[in-house]
């Protein structure tokens, strides 16, 4: 992804809510300006802490979050925040103002997720980027979207067709701004799935990619990337073993419930089953409760070989949740684990 973004001349912020650990985000923005997306405040007090200056907080801002947006922009950090809303902009301008600071601001276009954004072709595409930039108090930093939508596709054609969507209406709309003379100094997209396979990024100015860092079962089966370019595994231990059915002590708390990709695997279950070695099993997790994870023997011949004891690796069917749910990653290279690296939770 990093050589991709140098490749088609566009800036890289990863989002680092798939990972929320500070190594990794090193790893992402080596050879780059050290820009990070987070998804809570949170996120960016604990990477601004470890030297992370320039956040993009991509959550449209709301009222009860001000205070403690000025107090980490207060504290020297390039806080770049969002919205859709034109009322939380003249209060975002107020409460700027009797900070005494500035904030640089986003409009969040929706590209066809619909989930939030405002629709690019609508006179609030244009309204609310203007009234961001008369404000007295704040900066308008550009346009900004994902195409979360590109997590539903079923094939990669259609993963291809999103990805050219997404970049072709926030081209036109950051060519419609300039046009009424306003200005826009970041066109800001992507999705992995997106940036995984666009063609070409013309009239973009960054991309903000997460998932790509370790990509997932769900990503893989899509064929965004290969299976073996998965990199998150979850160890549990099989704590029983029946006739057909074994249990792991790992459930929901660990792997979250996260169906994956059921539209083109309906028996993904929960999570790829793989040895200690990270070699798949053919099994997979079936059912789970709170604390225990389920996983039917099928036809598999690796179920005869496993017994109570023995530790299995689960391929996690969306990486960002199940990362979520743990405390720190054993880090492994060629079958040793090397480090030990914290994961900076909380909202």
């Amino acid at each position: 992804m990093s050589d991709k973004a140098s490749q088609l001349r566009v800036r890289l912020r990863p989002h680092i809510k798939t990972h929320k650990c500070v190594e990794v985000a090193r790893i992402q923005t080596a050879g780059h300006n050290g820009a990070i997306t987070v998804s809570t405040l949170a996120e960016a007090r604990a990477f601004a802490e470890h030297g992370f200056s320039d956040i993009t907080y991509a959550v449209p801002i709301e009222a009860g979050k001000f205070v403690e947006a000025i107090d980490i922009l207060k504290n020297g950090v390039k806080l770049n925040l969002l919205t859709d809303d034109a009322g939380t902009v003249t209060a975002l301008n107020e409460a700027a103002g009797k900070a005494g600071i500035k904030f640089d601001v986003f409009v969040k276009i929706d590209c066809g997720t619909h989930r939030v954004g405002v629709e690019p072709h609508t006179a609030e595409a244009i309204e609310t980027p203007r009234l961001i930039s008369d404000a007295k108090n704040l900066n308008f930093a550009g346009i900004l979207t994902h195409a979360g939508h590109s997590y539903d596709a079923k094939t990669k054609e259609q993963i291809v067709e999103v990805a050219r969507r997404e970049r072709d209406v926030m081209v036109e709309l950051a060519e419609r701004l300039r046009s009424l003379s306003i200005e826009v100094p970041t066109v800001s997209i992507g999705s992995t799935p997106t940036m995984s396979t666009v063609d070409h990024l013309d009239g973009i100015d960054e991309i903000r990619p997460g998932n790509y860092i370790f990509f997932d079962n769900f990503q893989a089966t899509l064929g965004t990337c290969s299976f073996a370019d998965t990199a998150l595994t979850v160890l549990a231990a099989v704590i029983h073993k029946g006739r057909s059915k074994l249990v792991i002590d790992a459930g929901a708390i660990a792997l979250s419930k996260d169906r994956g990709p059921v539209e083109l695997d309906p028996d993904c279950g929960y999570g790829r089953v793989l040895d200690l070695d990270g070699s798949e099993t053919g099994l997979r997790v079936t059912g789970m409760s709170q604390e225990h994870g389920e996983i039917e023997a099928g036809d598999a011949p690796a179920f005869d070989s496993i017994k109570v004891g023995d530790r299995l690796r689960i391929l996690a069917n969306h990486s960002c949740l199940t990362a979520a749910q743990h405390s720190h990653y054993n880090i492994i290279e060629n079958g040793e684990i090397v480090d030990r690296w914290e994961i900076h939770r909380g909202w």
